[in-house]
């Protein structure tokens, strides 16, 4: 479900319709007052009244509507469904040499799968303003590993995600060791800079999230990132062992803000 997202839906649609196939993608635009993105292709756009309220009350609406969608999807015969925001992107490991739908499809589990929550950042001394029509990772090249998208994502039986997918109600978490949820939403300081002027975000109360983004800007540009994916195979260890006591199925780096540099390898997937 998105609303004046545009620019991430266009590239949401062409990221995912070639691993899964247009039709088989089910787009919510958040306001009748939405327009279909220009390059929807043959995805399943439907427009939904907006649901209202703040930020917190708001995002509890929508995500048990999109748990009701999904339920539904799999009542009709999908194997699984994967849920998630239009800047956010699953990506199989290159070098696991498997197509995104061949890697799910091949995979065993029970009820939900997360995958690892990589939260990339613009280094403003090294980076330009994104350009769209080019490949986001080819333009940034740094990220924070972040807990707050080791996401549940993937499900194959009817269930509740909680607010923005970040758990499964009643379930626990179990994260995939090649499968990684590539985050852009704060990966150029001029977007965020113009979602401070979005109306419609400010009023629903959406500035404290808004500038949480521009935190993993400045952490990106400022720390000096670690090379070795030994980090990246640590922090998933982590994220495994380590859980909030207000929240045994989310994931934990215990206060860890560790800053990579995303390998090479994933250049030219997004």
């Amino acid at each position: 479900m998105a609303r004046n997202d545009e620019h991430f839906l266009n590239k949401w649609v062409s990221y995912y319709g070639k691993e899964f196939g247009e039709e088989n993608l089910y787009v919510f635009l958040d306001g009748t007052d939405q327009q279909v993105p220009a390059k929807a292709g043959k995805s399943n756009v439907t427009k939904v009244p907006k649901i209202g309220g703040q930020v917190v009350k708001a995002e509890k609406g929508r995500l048990l509507f999109l748990s009701e969608r999904a339920t539904e999807l799999l009542e009709r015969g999908y194997d699984m469904v994967v849920g998630c925001d239009a800047d956010e992107f699953l990506v199989v490991d290159p070098q696991v040499g498997k197509s995104l739908a061949q890697y799910l499809s091949d995979m065993q589990f029970s009820c939900c799968k997360s995958a690892l929550g990589i939260d990339v950042g613009q280094h403003l001394e090294q980076e330009k303003v994104i350009d769209w029509e080019k490949p986001f990772l080819e333009q940034r090249h740094y990220a924070y590993v972040c807990s707050r998208y080791t996401k549940p994502i993937i499900v194959n039986k009817p269930c509740r995600w909680g607010a923005g997918f970040h758990r499964v109600k009643g379930h626990n978490f179990s994260i995939d060791p090649n499968l990684y949820l590539f985050h852009f939403g704060s990966f150029d300081m001029k977007m965020i800079e113009s979602r401070y002027n979005d109306k419609d975000r400010m009023g629903a109360g959406w500035g404290k999230h808004i500038g949480r983004r521009a935190k993993t800007i400045f952490m990106v540009s400022k720390a000096k990132a670690k090379v070795s994916e030994t980090y990246i195979k640590l922090a998933r260890l982590l994220q495994t062992c380590l859980r909030p006591i207000y929240a045994l199925n989310k994931p934990s780096m215990a206060g860890w803000k560790l800053i990579i540099e995303i390998p090479k390898r994933f250049s030219n997937v997004l």
